[in-house]
């Protein structure tokens, strides 16, 4: 699926007065480089084509981008690194991996925090996500805007899930980030940090039995070929981040700067809307294919058994925690 944005975005750009065309007639072109770890049919690539052209229309032609999707360069923690040295230009990662440089960003990965994808982007676009973005240059690294990896949900090779009982001593493949890892151990799991790249083919192999993605995620990956079962969890909202190194971002002209933040945030809403239009259509095709997906879960004592998650994060985000409940109550 694509979004046709690039007049609007031009139009925009004139209208906004923070950039326009003039302003990049007497510029050296600029290449960035552009990674993530999923494929062309995934909303990160979707995050990625609308960014570059959005950049390349707003800019003349000035600034290209090149992208490199299904980890050519490197899983989300490779590439994070080299944003900070200067060897990769920047990317879309999931929320979890960017945690680990910035703690504080895992505060949105809670459990059950987010009771609606609107009440989520309520967070994000406003000042406590605006304010973690800027955070993120405490570790040499740009936040420019929230994309979305979306409500994750559980699959497996073995059984079906409705109660937490039902998940003890499956092996689960969760993202590198001990919120995560606490969450699916308080539910009874084995569960195993892993970067995607390796779950896949551990999957494949058998190595372990199940892990947690939204939809969009399980769908473009054809996991069906592998996981049998699906539970409609909806345990977390997984937010991803449109990151830049700062060592690209202070080369870049201003005007350039200006552009870039209007990308990211446009290409991360694209991959929302291609989210929200697209799961429907994704769960009966994996049905199609053979795939057991729980709608009917009792939610209620999957919420219950990860209360000491809360009890062992609730003061470890500052007040964070505190001001995002207050925002979405």
């Amino acid at each position: 699926m694509k979004f046709n944005m690039i007049a609007l975005s031009t139009t925009f750009a004139m209208a906004s007065g923070t950039a326009a065309l003039a302003d990049f007639s007497d510029m050296e072109p600029i290449n960035l480089r552009l990674a993530h770890v999923v494929n062309e049919q995934d909303a990160f690539h979707v995050s990625a084509t609308q960014f570059k052209e959005i950049v390349e229309a707003r800019t003349d032609g000035k600034v290209t981008v090149e992208l490199f999707p299904n980890a050519s360069l490197g899983d989300e923690r490779t590439l994070l690194e080299g944003m900070q040295i200067g060897s990769v230009d920047m990317g879309v990662i999931t929320n979890g991996p960017v945690a680990n440089f910035l703690e504080d960003m895992a505060v949105f990965e809670l459990p059950f925090l987010f009771p609606s994808p609107e009440a989520a982007y309520d967070v994000l676009d406003g000042e406590i996500g605006q304010e973690l973005l800027d955070r993120l240059q405490e570790v040499n690294l740009k936040g420019l805007a929230y994309s979305e990896r979306g409500f994750r949900n559980l699959t497996n090779s073995q059984r079906e899930v409705r109660s937490p009982q039902d998940i003890d001593g499956l092996r689960i493949r969760v993202m590198e980030n001990p919120v995560y890892t606490d969450t699916f151990r308080e539910l009874g799991a084995n569960a195993i940090p892993m970067a995607w790249t390796e779950a896949l083919t551990a999957m494949q192999q058998g190595t372990i039995d199940g892990q947690e993605n939204p939809v969009g995620v399980i769908h473009s990956f054809k996991l069906n070929e592998t996981q049998m079962h699906m539970t409609m969890t909806r345990h977390t909202y997984a937010p991803a981040v449109v990151v830049m190194g700062m060592p690209a971002w202070n080369n870049l002209p201003e005007a350039v700067q200006d552009v870039v933040v209007e990308a990211a945030i446009e290409a991360g809403a694209a991959a929302r809307t291609f989210n929200a239009e697209m799961e429907l259509s994704q769960l009966e095709e994996l049905r199609e294919a053979g795939m057991s997906i729980i709608d009917d879960a009792d939610l209620v004592a999957f919420q219950d058994a990860i209360m000491p998650v809360y009890e062992r994060y609730g003061e470890a985000f500052g007040d964070y925690l505190t001001r995002i409940r207050a925002a979405i109550e």
